[in-house]
């Protein structure tokens, strides 16, 4: 992959990197730093990327990978010293512009709170139903490309998606959310 290339993977890819680095760690803080690793990482092997191969699919793999690299390192660090607050990686959501005039400011904080009760109720999914969800609803990969990033079979994805989708049905349904 040349420099052109790349140039191009990054501007038609890059805001679905962004958005699943910010998804997996979190926050924007630590996700513009996952992407930032990523994308350092993919322009360190670009001459060995082919333009034809999903470079998508690597791109967020390498994300992945880096971010449990991340964890694992914290893990370490807080079993030989451990840090007195875990309130320093507090969540700060996502914000989301309705361009729409029509749109009352009511509809707009209700929406967003929406959004952040879905999102806060992601969070706590285990990493492995998690991942999976954010890959395919906000990367908009589909299930044979979830299978080849992860290193599972595609029977063990759908299974994980299931699973998570019960999960979040049942804790939306305990706090009384119905749609």
């Amino acid at each position: 992959m040349n420099d052109n290339e790349f140039e191009r993977f990054v501007l038609k890819f890059g805001k679905d990197i962004l958005r699943f680095c910010r998804m997996t760690a979190g926050d924007a803080e630590n996700g513009n730093e996952l992407y930032q690793d990523t994308m350092l990482k993919l322009l360190e092997k670009k001459k060995r990327l082919d333009s034809m191969q999903n470079t998508k699919s690597y791109a967020l793999s390498t994300s992945i990978y880096l971010w449990k690299n991340k964890k694992k390192k914290y893990a370490n660090r807080m079993r030989l010293v451990p840090i007195d607050s875990m309130d320093e990686m507090s969540d700060e959501g996502y914000e989301f512009s309705d361009h729409d005039n029509k749109v009352s400011p009511e509809y707009i904080a209700l929406k967003q709170n929406e959004v952040d009760m879905i999102q806060g109720l992601v969070k706590t999914l285990p990493e492995k139903y998690r991942i999976p969800i954010y890959l395919y609803y906000s990367a908009d990969m589909q299930i044979k490309e979830l299978s080849k990033i992860l290193g599972l079979p595609e029977g063990t994805i759908k299974s994980r998606m299931r699973k998570a989708k019960k999960q979040l049905k049942e804790k939306l349904e305990a706090i009384g959310y119905d749609r």
